[in-house]
């Protein structure tokens, strides 16, 4: 069935070729020299050069592939987007959102690796999941306090705190509060009944002519796009800056998060074909039986699940500062303390929970759980009750990173250590749901139901203590006018000491402990030749890694697996490690920016699903090496009689090298295929006009097809979308500075397209041929309908 669909889901080669020659029109940018920019500036803090442009893009100096954005272009996007968002006109950046809003959250992958495998920090701290290295783009900050956001496509930054980026990083850096006191507030309406209210308030400079802070607190709100449900975002950010001068301070930040949402369903192209684009989770709740004792009653969970049991609940908490001191004219010292804290659920909440045998103890002779509660309060325990439960995290994450810079001649050394202790608390708590389908506690921890031996009940229930480090040392030095070499060496380290309690989702587990240590050396190679004063080449060469997910100590039944009643582990997962090379080219001038880049990943011991022979089971495991290459282009122009053109255009192949065994005697021979979510090609064409106050811009962002599974038997088409944005800013008027309105108009054309799920479907037909008689449910994220919102900002 699914072959015989792929014809329509695929953009055809001579429209997707059209539409990538028109991208690619306007070749040229703009740029000036690299310049270093005091701290204190708000605009530049930690970008490396100009903004030029329309801010899609900076002048780079470093010896490796890197992309920037910087306020400028974030002020010009909808207040309510995410990170992800911010970074889809890049090249080779692949990313989506869930909604138009951002609210809902998205996905990335980039040159083929996805979210979970690319280092993210803010101001310099990491934010991955301590546990399985996911990203939350819509959690972090509120756009209007973020100044910059970068990618290094390939290299991982030397100082980096990963141990989990196998792929390079993207990291957030937040504006630091203004030298003058003022109120910024803005309000954005949209369709769906979105909106975003944000104020914030800047001391300006205390009278120390040092100190100086700010607060901001957001809220806001959108329904979902299909099927009922919403999403609810209450947000706080605090800066404090003390500055003795440039070279020594202490900028201090706090970002406060809580979001209710409840969740879009993704669907299978079945799901799509019989039901519509827009079917999604049921609006009415299946309801509870009229309770009757002595009566063996069967409650049944909706399908698709109930909206008000599909929910993300969330509040999470990044406190960081960054101290800097100049001990001397050649050294400085730099401490980033920070602490992240994270509280919530997500998935699908409704279970039907059988009263007897759901609950421990367990019966090693039966090989069963004997417990029993009365979940309803009729007198007996015949019955099956629709519950709350879902997997529940709790994460406290303190670290630090110590740095020394020394100036030696021409050599900048870099050294220094990284230090944090994560504790992962992952459980699965059940409370009751009301008349109306609503869990008594969205949280699950007021009202959590007991068991028979005084325990609350547990889907599952671990703790992971994850004890990271790191060494790093990096030479940057001339040889020279022109050339300039960095050699670098970081050595992650990471302890993962997993402990999985008795619970009711292993039951005949009992409580285990497994420790594990990983760790590798990652040298970094990077050269730039200056050829004038406008030309430079570059190159890079980078080994990256990443530990596995604590998640591989927890899989009972298949990674854990009794051994003579004992708990074991039965094969090790290796790091999974990759080889970068970029090869590129910049030329920068007064007037234009553009860069061409190539580059080669040799990926290694990739982390993934496959059947083991020797657990005799589907493992996570290592599943072999994928190759990937391409080449990437940007540019961008100062205006030119108000003109300005960002265009930027990609190209990458994706090739696993290794077969995946699925069964005992079956092997899909995917070598050869191309990776899920790595589409041929990426392009993306901005087109702004500014004539003083009054800007408008349209933009284009196009992408081609992409393999939904391994064996690339099911495919998503390629689609382009647009988009125009717009504002005017108004004179001063009376005690209102700056009144400026803006709109966003997102998907103008109403483009219907696909966004695989997963990155580890394998296969969605049958190949008895190989011995393969089972499938992958493939789901989709679906692209949000036309999308409109404006926004009304005004200073005081």
């Amino acid at each position: 069935m699914h072959l015989k669909q792929q014809p329509k889901l695929r953009l055809s080669s001579i429209a997707l070729a059209c539409q990538l020659a028109c991208l690619a029109v306007t070749a040229n940018a703009q740029v000036n020299d690299s310049t270093t920019v005091p701290p204190t500036d708000n605009k530049t803090v930690i970008i490396t050069g100009k903004k030029i442009g329309m801010g899609l893009m900076v002048t780079e100096d470093a010896p490796k592939a890197r992309s920037t954005i910087t306020a400028e272009e974030l002020e010009k996007q909808r207040p309510t987007g995410n990170a992800y968002e911010a970074l889809e006109m890049l090249p080779s950046v692949n990313s989506y959102n869930n909604d138009a809003t951002g609210l809902f959250g998205g996905g990335l992958t980039l040159r083929g690796f996805n979210s979970d495998q690319i280092g993210a920090t803010i101001n310099g701290v990491p934010v991955n999941d301590s546990g399985n290295f996911a990203v939350y783009p819509q959690e972090y900050v509120d756009q209007e306090n973020t100044c910059s956001e970068f990618v290094t496509q390939g290299s991982t930054d030397v100082d980096s705190p990963q141990v989990g980026a196998s792929g390079g990083n993207f990291g957030i850096v937040t504006c630091n509060p203004e030298s003058n006191r003022r109120v910024r507030v803005m309000q954005t309406l949209g369709q769906l009944n979105m909106y975003k209210t944000f104020v914030r308030y800047d001391t300006g400079l205390f009278a120390d002519q040092r100190s100086k802070a700010f607060v901001s607190v957001s809220n806001a709100h959108a329904d979902k796009w299909k099927g009922t449900g919403e999403a609810k975002r209450q947000h706080l950010d605090a800066g404090f800056n003390y500055d003795w001068d440039r070279f020594n301070y202490i900028h201090a930040t706090l970002l406060w998060n809580e979001a209710h949402n409840n969740s879009i369903n993704n669907l299978t192209l079945s799901e799509i074909q019989n039901n519509g684009y827009y079917y999604d989770t049921s609006s009415v709740f299946a309801g509870h039986l009229t309770p009757v004792k002595g009566t063996a009653q069967k409650e049944v969970v909706n399908t698709p699940p109930y909206y008000g049991l599909y929910l993300n609940p969330f509040r999470n908490a990044i406190f960081s500062a960054t101290a800097k001191f100049r001990l001397n004219s050649d050294t400085d010292l730099k401490i980033v303390p920070y602490y992240w804290y994270g509280f919530g659920n997500g998935g699908i909440q409704q279970k039907a929970v059988n009263e007897s045998g759901s609950f421990l103890p367990y019966d090693p002779v039966s090989k069963k759980m004997t417990g029993a509660v009365d979940l309803n309060g009729d007198g007996d325990t015949l019955d099956t009750i629709i519950m709350a439960n879902a997997s529940v995290t709790r994460t406290n994450r303190p670290g630090v990173s110590i740095s020394l810079t020394h100036t030696i001649g021409d050599h900048t050394i870099l050294g220094g250590l990284w230090y944090e202790r994560a504790s992962h608390k992952q459980t699965g708590e059940m409370v009751p749901v009301d008349a109306n389908g609503n869990p008594t506690d969205d949280y699950l921890q007021n009202g959590k139901i007991i068991g028979p031996t005084g325990q609350a009940y547990e889907s599952r229930n671990s703790k992971t203590i994850s004890t990271a480090y790191q060494a790093f040392l990096q030479d940057t030095f001339n040889v020279g006018d022109k050339a300039v070499f960095n050699i670098g060496l970081r050595t992650p380290f990471v302890k993962r000491d997993v402990t999985n309690y008795a619970n009711e989702g292993a039951s005949a587990y009992g409580t285990f402990n497994i420790n594990r240590s990983y760790h590798m050396l990652l040298p970094q190679l990077g050269a730039r030749y200056r050829i004038t004063n406008d030309d430079q080449l570059f190159a890079s060469i980078a080994r990256n890694m990443r530990a596995p997910a604590n998640y591989v100590f927890t899989n009972t039944g298949s990674n854990v697996q009794l051994v003579n009643g004992v708990p074991t582990l039965m094969r090790d997962v290796k790091a999974e490690s990759s080889w970068n090379t970029d090869i590129g080219y910049r030329h920068q001038d007064k007037n234009y920016i553009a860069t061409l880049t190539v580059f080669d990943v040799n990926f290694t011991n990739r982390q993934g699903t496959s059947f083991d022979p020797v657990t005799s089971a589907s493992t996570y495991t290592n599943i072999g090496k994928v190759r990937n290459r391409g080449w990437e282009v940007e540019a961008n122009n100062m205006p030119i009689h108000g003109w300005s053109f960002y265009t930027s255009i990609g190209w990458q192949k994706s090739e696993v090298q290794n077969d995946l065994q699925t069964a005992s005697s079956g092997i899909l021979p995917t070598t050869g295929k191309e990776m899920i979510n790595t589409p041929r090609w990426k392009g993306g064409l901005s087109a702004e006009y500014q004539d003083g106050p009054f800007w408008i811009r349209a933009k284009a962002k196009a992408t081609s097809r992409q393999m939904a599974s391994l064996m690339n038997d099911e495919i998503a088409p390629g689609f382009t979308t647009f988009g125009i944005d717009g504002g005017y800013t108004f004179a001063n008027f009376g005690m209102f500075k700056r009144p400026k309105l803006s709109f966003n108009l997102s998907n103008i054309t109403n483009k219907h397209y696909f966004n695989p799920s997963s990155t580890s479907a394998t296969n969605a037909l049958k190949y008895p041929q190989y011995g393969v008689n089972s499938t992958s449910a493939i789901r989709y994220y679906l692209g949000a309908p036309r999308f409109a919102s404006a926004t009304l900002s005004v200073d005081f």
